[in-house]
């Protein structure tokens, strides 16, 4: 008889405003029994889900699974990457950038079935003044807008889009100085984001052309442009054709350095946090073992 492996399912009951406590029994009736021995916990604050991930993995944990939105992938990867374990994804959040990336489905159903088939990858991670991400990091607009929204009490897609649409008015580009792998530029940008995928979530494509496997990071600078071209921004995104519009420039790199005009608001994986003037993005590259289809 086979040993069975180990595998902790994380939990937030919150990601994507809808209550998540009966995915136990959901994932106790598709999981392949044969082949995992699973246990179930849930995280109950910001920062706790990886507080979990670092105590399963000092236990006898072989897979620990993210059941959440990007912000909590972004924690239980973090410890599984520390801990040399394997990272599992159930995408139960509004973005679900780097699940999406990864062709991990929304559908539990199938989402559990590549669990079962446990095909296992490596993928690049980054960090972002030492502060691990997986799917995008950035500062500008977006970083501004995710401060604003983790204050609001409405979760969810249609919250988010409506909060952007009103704080879009008020917002003014900003100057930053970038050295990426010993190259200078400087560019006036009304957001940059450093992306290890290729999404915001939701198919929305900042870095249509990222790979998580070729050890870079896509730059991508949105300039500054008049308020009437905000529908044309969002329809280059849309349709994965960010890295042909004028209004953004990529530029590729291992080793970045963006020097801003104040400290404030950056995001990592969605999640809000604030830094410094001086921010030091790198690349880890096939750093982190992933199942995935």
């Amino acid at each position: 008889m086979h040993t069975k492996i180990n595998i902790l399912f994380i939990i937030n009951p919150i990601s994507g405003g809808r209550g998540k406590l009966r995915i136990p029994d959901f994932i106790d009736k598709y999981l392949d029994k044969e082949k995992f021995s699973p246990n179930f916990v849930f995280s109950e604050y910001v920062g706790h889900a990886g507080e979990l991930a670092d105590e399963a993995a000092t236990k006898n944990f072989d897979v620990i699974v993210a059941a959440g939105g990007d912000g909590t992938i972004n924690e239980v990867a973090t410890k599984v990457l520390k801990h040399h374990k394997i990272l599992g994804i159930l995408p139960l959040g509004s973005g679900n950038g780097l699940a999406r990336f990864l062709n991990i489905s929304k559908n539990l159903r199938y989402a559990l079935s590549i669990i079962n088939d446990f095909k296992i990858d490596e993928i690049d991670t980054a960090e972002f003044n030492k502060k691990c991400f997986f799917n995008l990091a950035g500062m500008g607009f977006d970083a501004h807008l995710s401060a604003v929204f983790s204050k609001d009490k409405k979760r969810g897609l249609s919250g988010y889009v409506k909060l952007g649409f009103k704080e879009v008015f008020n917002y003014k580009a900003q100057t930053y100085h970038l050295n990426i792998d010993g190259t200078e530029y400087t560019r006036k940008a009304f957001a940059i984001s450093v992306a290890n995928s290729s999404q915001y979530g939701n198919d929305v494509y900042i870095a249509p052309n990222a790979s998580v496997k070729d050890g870079l990071l896509d730059i991508c600078i949105i300039k500054p442009f008049p308020i009437i071209k905000l529908p044309l921004l969002g329809y280059v995104m849309l349709r994965g054709k960010a890295e042909t519009s004028d209004m953004i420039e990529i530029i590729k790199g291992k080793n970045i350095k963006i020097t801003r005009e104040a400290a404030g608001a950056v995001h990592v994986d969605g999640e809000p946090l604030q830094m410094g003037v001086e921010i030091q993005a790198l690349v880890n590259p096939l750093s982190l073992k992933v199942i995935v289809p």
